[in-house]
């Protein structure tokens, strides 16, 4: 299904309006969070039941706080176990090794290492060389593979770029339906004034170690060996207690690669791990902050937001940034823009992102694509700046919620227009809970921007047709513009022609069961009013 303002809209806004009117709900004043609404508090650990709530504010049930009790619970296994796949790439690796007589070490680190021994199915494998280069290794992997009659796909190189921390060289290469990554052990000295390594060597496995950003991914699984090995001595245990550390000072390792903060973060509210205390102080320091905006491109930044938006605690994650007062770091500001933010704008921007995300559940995470619920829930988090703008060349008038996407975050274009599309159907469709809440028929003065839509359908439909229904999207018109022309005896298209397909379409939604006949008929009688008033 191609993704569409109509389906957004009718996602984001028209659907939870709807709820308005079943049995249980409250009739309250206003739907927007208040300002001084505090941080959804959730905590959470490894082994125990924890209670999920979010503080009340005045706003219709279908957004009401709830309180979620979920247990969760990980298991760290003992041992590495392969999947058919997994084994015959390790089988091709060491072969390699055996035909050409080499006395590599070959490791699998980070995340896979990880993922595995939690019990989780990970795609993205990268293997660590204690004595060669990436390239160089891929070289002899593909030249063993045509020995045997294999091929060897997508192979690459990946440049390194210190200065946007990327200090490593990767090799790639595509084996059996999976992408795998070559870098070589690492050892680094850094001159005094700077994090950028001054010299690089071939390291051994312990001090590659202590150079990941987080010890829950600085372990290795020697493919050699069939072993999985915790240089850092805490690994494992972090692992099994649920806590986000550095492997050296964490300042050190921020400074070394400013984005691990936001990796910290990410994989703190993924699997609901606590946040090292020496952790937090080092993310929220100065250093660290001036670093994570001068050094890092925004298109990684913004990679990192992506994958917290698109993943299964959005509202942790960001209350995370914003209690390491980094928000206005990640979501940077153009120089000049009106009116001023107030204070605490950041936790109004969090209260609308966990108002949507319990609307997500509410609703069941099967009626979203997982495109309408990232841009539904970035929509929802920048709601509070919809009315903040900055000026561009020419003096243009710009939100400054299409800045935060389009340059703070590097997103897509029509990512920033459906953010903004659905910011502005959103000042549209408050207009319409009042009646919603009462009950009551929906006069056209109580929506002129809908008016010319809705006046020749009557007042008991208004409301149907306004806030739309379920796939509304999917409906397929009754009649078409050939129709309209016929009916109307025109002889070509034009505003007149979209007016009354959209008044027909209004039409058929006020009547679901009417046929093309029908409303065929509604155009001819209804125009045939406007031409007498005429």
């Amino acid at each position: 299904m191609k993704f569409t303002l109509k389906t957004a809209t009718s996602h984001f806004f028209l659907t939870r309006f709807s709820l308005l009117r079943t049995p249980t709900v409250t009739t309250l004043p206003l739907p927007l969070p208040l300002l001084n609404y505090p941080l959804p508090t959730r905590t959470t650990t490894i082994t125990t039941t924890t209670t999920i709530s979010t503080p009340s504010f005045p706003i219709y049930s279908a957004c009401a706080p709830m309180s979620i009790a979920t247990q969760h619970i990980l298991q760290v296994r003992d041992k590495i176990e392969l999947s058919d796949i997994e084994r015959r790439i390790f089988d091709r690796l060491l072969a390699t090794l055996r035909h050409f007589n080499l006395q590599t070490q070959l490791r699998v680190a980070g995340g896979w290492v990880r993922d595995k021994l939690l019990g989780k199915d990970c795609y993205d494998i990268d293997i660590a060389l204690d004595n060669m280069m990436g390239t160089e290794f891929v070289d002899k992997v593909r030249e063993y593979l045509l020995s045997i009659g294999e091929d060897a796909q997508g192979v690459c190189v990946i440049e390194s770029n210190p200065d946007q921390s990327k200090h490593l060289e990767t090799a790639r290469m595509h084996l059996f339906d999976m992408w795998i990554d070559f870098v070589n052990l690492r050892s680094e000295e850094y001159t005094e004034n700077s994090r950028i390594p001054s010299k690089q060597s071939f390291g051994t496995p312990e001090e590659d170690a202590y150079r990941r950003d987080l010890t829950i991914n600085s372990l290795f699984y020697n493919i050699n060996t069939g072993s999985v090995e915790d240089f850092t001595k805490r690994g494992i245990s972090d692992l099994k207690s649920g806590r986000i550390v550095t492997p050296l000072p964490p300042k050190a390792t921020f400074l070394d690669d400013p984005l691990r903060v936001l990796r910290a973060i990410r994989f703190g509210a993924r699997f609901e791990f606590t946040l090292d205390e020496d952790l937090k102080v080092a993310a929220a320091c100065g250093d660290v902050k001036d670093a994570l905006a001068a050094k890092i491109s925004r298109e990684r930044i913004g990679t990192e937001v992506d994958l917290m938006i698109s993943g299964n605690q959005p509202v942790k994650a960001m209350t995370h940034i914003c209690d390491l007062t980094l928000f206005w770091t990640v979501f940077s500001l153009p120089p000049e823009f009106e009116p001023t933010i107030s204070d605490g704008c950041e936790r109004l921007c969090i209260a609308y992102l966990d108002t949507a995300w319990n609307l997500v559940h509410l609703l069941k995470e099967s009626t979203f694509t997982d495109e309408e619920r990232r841009l539904s829930l970035f929509a929802a988090l920048f709601l509070p700046l919809k009315n903040t703008t900055y000026q561009v060349k020419k003096a243009k008038v710009v939100p400054v919620v299409n800045y935060i996407i389009r340059d703070s975050l590097k997103r897509k274009s029509k990512d920033a227009e459906m953010v903004l599309d659905l910011h502005r159907a959103s000042q549209k469709f408050l207009s319409l809970i009042p009646c919603l809440a009462s009950n009551e028929g929906l006069q056209s003065d109580d929506v002129g921007w809908m008016r010319r839509l809705i006046d020749d359908v009557s007042v008991a439909s208004r409301v149907r047709v306004l806030t739309g229904l379920n796939k509304v999207w999917e409906v397929k018109p009754l009649i078409s513009g050939k129709d309209v022309m016929n009916v109307l005896q025109l002889k070509g298209g034009g505003p007149l022609v979209k007016e009354w397909l959209e008044k027909s379409m209004a039409w058929q939604l006020a009547n679901p069961s009417g046929t093309s006949e029908e409303c065929i008929d509604w155009l001819r009688e209804a125009n045939s009013k406007r031409v007498k008033l005429e």
